[in-house]
């Protein structure tokens, strides 16, 4: 299986002077947690890992000794031209890919291979936990408009899985329409095609703020007990 890491995050909202997947987290960096896992995966066999110029250094230092195959590719200003210059850089018998943001490193190895296995008969798929917060739907002025059943409603994750053709055709689409999402199964949906859900649980979370680097840190040390 193929799987891209998009790795060209900045520390913004961390209020970091560097790619918050350089920063520490129970000894080791984000993106190092991230690529063991991706290490530890019985069905992942090539890794191409998306990032800014700038970076590519000290991301490359991280995976020098690594086993399985792994390329660096140069990633674009938005994440959806990350992705795309990462289909495009796929080895020509690529078939299926996963897409991971490098900053979700709790992520298990055997998320990579359940989504593997569903994506190897063709059809798409993310991670995913269901949400158990009630949510609320406000108009442009913050009232709120009603509450959806929360019973219907699963809060995206990655890795998600795709036919490599649907997903470049669907990329193509959304150049030509002039489409911005912020996840890859949003281009599918916006085609119609069906995509499943895996239940990966809560704690697949996306290291964007202070906040959840706290989480991660407890997590991570925690799982080395």
């Amino acid at each position: 299986m193929h799987l891209l890491i998009a790795a060209a995050g900045s520390g913004s909202r961390m209020g970091a002077d560097r790619n918050k997947l350089l920063l520490n987290v129970a000894g080791k960096t984000v993106l190092e947690w991230t690529l063991k896992a991706a290490f530890d995966s019985k069905t992942i066999t090539w890794i191409g890992i998306i990032g800014q110029p700038k970076d590519k250094n000290s991301i490359c230092s991280i995976f020098d000794d690594s086993s399985k195959s792994v390329e660096w590719i140069n990633g674009g200003l938005t994440r959806q031209q990350s992705v795309q210059m990462g289909l495009a850089a796929l080895p020509n018998d690529a078939k299926y890919v996963l897409i991971h943001d490098g900053a979700r490193c709790l992520v298990r190895s055997c998320v990579f291979d359940e989504i593997s296995k569903i994506v190897s008969k063709g059809q798409a798929v993310i991670a995913a936990s269901q949400v158990t917060d009630t949510i609320k739907k406000v108009d442009k002025d913050g009232e709120i408009i009603e509450s959806p059943p929360r019973s219907h409603l699963w809060s995206a994750q990655t890795p998600q899985g795709f036919p490599v053709d649907k997903l470049k055709h669907a990329h193509s689409e959304a150049i030509a329409k002039g489409w911005n999402v912020t996840d890859d199964a949003s281009l599918f949906e916006r085609l119609g095609l069906p995509v499943k859900i895996f239940d990966a649980g809560p704690s697949n979370i996306k290291v964007t703020t202070p906040f959840d680097l706290v989480i991660a840190e407890s997590l991570l040390s925690t799982s080395q007990d």
